[in-house]
């Protein structure tokens, strides 16, 4: 028979066992995938995952896919409405078929300039957050690109030099701007770029010095013309119901990372303009300073890609543009 100590002391011994065996706390673990590789964009989610995890003590970890590896851009948005994963990000408007509001910053010259781009988000952000919910997905936050230009072989004077030329269109709005231009517009994704180029299926394309750097754009084209165009929105964001089953601490640390990612986002795509066009040159690219010819005749065309949008917007879109435009004011 054991002693009233040593039952005592073997009790102890079996708890304290069984405690060790289990972890310290529980931990949740998510997915996100997003359709790049390396640049700002992809730097700046690794940093608000490793802003989640340290918030989180390891409570919530997140595995990220990056270059289209788990999902491709378009099947990540739904991917995080059925809970395949938790988190995703995409260019917002590859999703224009689905509603106007997720094409507006892609509309060419609306908003081309930093302070246009930043009222432009304002005003709009209600509208695309109120969208994604009804989808079942929370708005995170939105970053921009990069300025905008047109990669070319050879010279270009204005956007004559562009008709009947075979152009790279990556969403309605790029589509619907070779057709006003003149060019016929062929539907290929960032990672089919240079091939597209080598076998003449495009011949220029409409894209920033970020895009420009990661497809090396001076292997099969000599000129970039910043052009300012519009300023494209990646918008990350969460599945809802995912979000919600966290436990407090960690669904305030996860939104207070986001909010961070969208202040450190404008900060590093304000630098990537300046730093990628660098890198073209310094890559032997030649970046001239388009004609006023060409500006005009593409403000014209933006003009005419504006209207059209409104009207497939209908009265929200009217109300959000007339208070875009007051903000400039």
């Amino acid at each position: 028979m054991l002693s009233r100590l040593a039952a005592v002391r073997l009790v102890w011994g079996l708890a304290l066992g069984l405690a060790c065996a289990l972890p310290a706390r529980a931990q949740t673990r998510w997915v996100m995938a997003t359709p790049y590789a390396e640049n700002f964009h992809t730097l700046n989610i690794r940093q608000f995952i490793a802003d989640v995890e340290a918030a989180t003590r390891g409570g919530l970890t997140i595995q990220l896919h990056p270059n289209a590896s788990l999902l491709p851009m378009a099947q990540i948005k739904r991917g995080v409405q059925t809970g395949q994963v938790q988190l995703g990000e995409i260019l917002l408007s590859a999703y224009a078929n689905e509603d106007p509001f997720f094409e507006v910053d892609g509309v060419p010259f609306l908003a081309w300039t930093w302070p246009q781009a930043e009222a432009l988000n304002a005003a709009t952000e209600p509208f695309i957050r109120t969208r994604l919910e009804r989808q079942g997905l929370t708005l995170l936050y939105m970053v921009h690109w990069d300025a905008q230009g047109f990669y070319a072989r050879n010279e270009l004077r204005s956007v004559q030099d562009l008709r009947g030329t075979r152009f790279r269109a990556y969403n309605n709005v790029t589509a619907r701007m070779a057709e006003l231009m003149g060019a016929t517009p062929v539907t290929v994704q960032a990672a089919e770029v240079a091939q597209a180029f080598a076998t003449n299926v495009i011949q220029s394309m409409f894209t920033s010095a970020q895009t420009g750097v990661n497809v090396t754009a001076w292997d099969f084209t000599r000129y970039w013309y910043n052009v300012g165009g519009m300023r494209t929105r990646n918008a990350v964001f969460a599945n809802s119901r995912a979000l919600a089953a966290l436990d407090p601490p960690s669904r305030a640390a996860l939104l207070a990372a986001a909010a961070t990612a969208a202040e450190r986002g404008k900060t590093m795509a304000k630098e990537a303009e300046v730093a990628m066009a660098n890198r073209l040159r310094s890559q032997g690219m030649q970046l001239p300073t388009p004609s006023e010819q060409m500006m005009s005749e593409l403000r014209a065309i933006g003009e005419t890609q504006t209207a059209e949008w409104v009207q497939r917007a209908g009265p929200e879109g009217t109300q959000m543009l007339e208070r875009y435009r007051a903000a400039l004011k």
